[in-house]
């Protein structure tokens, strides 16, 4: 055999046996079977073999697994990020002529996604009140398939009463899917806030960026479903087969690597995150601190009902400077940040700040934050709590 053919076609196997802290990285396309008979009884569906790169490798099912596991589900989907997960569940379970609800307060490009792609496709959609039940309520019809929970909102931090929305929708028959990104599948378990362990009183499906606090590196784009229905799983694999979304093994080991210290840093970054907001409240400049944990906090009883036993509120927090301040103010306020860094995400180990114009995020009818003043979001990362609060007082001198 010539010696190049010998490189590519070589018999040596390692052997058998070899355990180590980490999981092997297995990358590949081409999945090779042993012979015919084998490659055309291989189920693509189940994951007892393997049959194409695309539809998994010993990696990519053991993140699945371990995944499912965080989120107390039984399947679990991996998807190139967050936002492919909502894509792909809202392209999975809707069709034309059929409405999703979204919470007013939900992640944006969620909502741009029912406004660009969706309504193209013929399917119609509503935001609602997430702080109100009964503006749920009003709005389901025979024409709603699929409602979206988020808790707690994105930006303003207001944690909706969950239990009683997805009341609301069981009442109606209608599915419900919440993105539990924050809660890490740590603060609570999607499946089961509204009864007992292993009773399913939660949504029916939960979505999860690993490009947060899973992956913990600010490195890595990827997403979750998470299922305990398997006829629910498969209605959603055949969609993500057919669109063909698959991650990268070396991405999928970065996540592996990053779970082991997810709860250490989910805790600490918890921690330093509540120290910031309490010393946020006696500053002068800032009008209001949306911290789910903190009393007086938009849905901090909601928040109480579902998270005080574990008393877990992840890393990220909000605050409404003076209505003195102007948007420029705010602007220049995050410029002069040196230790937060401006960037979008968070759950990395660096902290992270961004102004928001509310009035352009949230819709008028339900009138929560139209006179609010300029926002600033923080993302605590690893650094010690005394150098954020000095970065913050040494920006907020210069707004005088």
């Amino acid at each position: 055999m010539d010696p190049i053919t010998g490189l590519i076609h070589h018999p040596y196997q390692p052997p058998e046996g070899f355990a180590a802290p980490q999981p092997g990285v297995y990358k590949a396309s081409t999945v090779i079977f042993p012979d015919v008979a084998t490659l055309r009884a291989r189920d693509w569906r189940s994951r007892a073999g393997y049959s194409y790169g695309l539809l998994g490798t010993p990696t990519t099912y053991t993140l699945e697994a371990r995944i499912a596991s965080l989120e107390g589900g039984h399947q679990c989907l991996l998807v190139p990020s967050g936002l492919a997960a909502i894509a792909l569940v809202d392209m999975a379970l809707l069709k034309q002529g059929d409405e999703v609800l979204i919470p007013d307060n939900a992640y944006g490009p969620s909502k741009a996604l029912a406004l660009g792609e969706l309504a193209h496709w013929g399917i119609t959609h509503q935001f609602y009140d997430p702080m109100d039940p009964q503006d749920l309520v009003s709005r389901l019809s025979e024409r709603t398939r699929l409602v979206w929970l988020e808790a707690p909102g994105s930006v303003t931090m207001d944690f909706p009463p969950l239990a009683a929305l997805v009341a609301a929708c069981r009442a109606q028959g209608v599915m419900t899917a919440l993105d539990n990104t924050w809660s890490a599948g740590l603060a609570f378990n999607g499946f089961d806030f509204a009864g007992p362990p292993g009773a399913g009183g939660g949504a029916d499906i939960v979505i999860q960026a690993l490009t947060k606090y899973p992956s913990g590196g600010a490195d890595v784009l990827m997403g979750s479903i998470v299922t305990r229905d398997e006829e629910l799983h498969l209605r959603i694999k055949l969609a993500h087969v057919r669109m063909g979304l698959g991650v990268a093994a070396n991405d999928a080991e970065a996540v592996l690597r990053g779970l082991p210290s997810i709860a250490l840093r989910y805790q600490a970054q918890d921690q330093a995150a509540r120290q910031l907001a309490h010393w946020l409240q006696g500053r002068p400049e800032v009008a209001q601190v949306l911290h789910p944990a903190l009393p007086g906090a938009p849905g901090h009883a909601n928040w109480q009902g579902m998270c005080s036993g574990r008393d877990l509120a992840a890393g990220l927090f909000s605050f409404v400077l003076d209505r003195r301040y102007t948007a420029t103010q705010a602007d220049a306020f995050c410029d002069r940040l040196g230790l937060f860094k401006l960037g979008y995400s968070w759950g990395g180990p660096i902290s992270l700040a961004l102004p928001y114009d509310l009035s352009a995020m949230r819709s008028a009818a339900f009138g929560h934050w139209q006179e609010a003043g300029p926002l600033v979001r923080l993302a605590i990362g690893l650094e010690a709590v005394a150098d954020l609060q000095a970065d913050l007082a040494q920006a907020f001198d210069a707004l005088r």
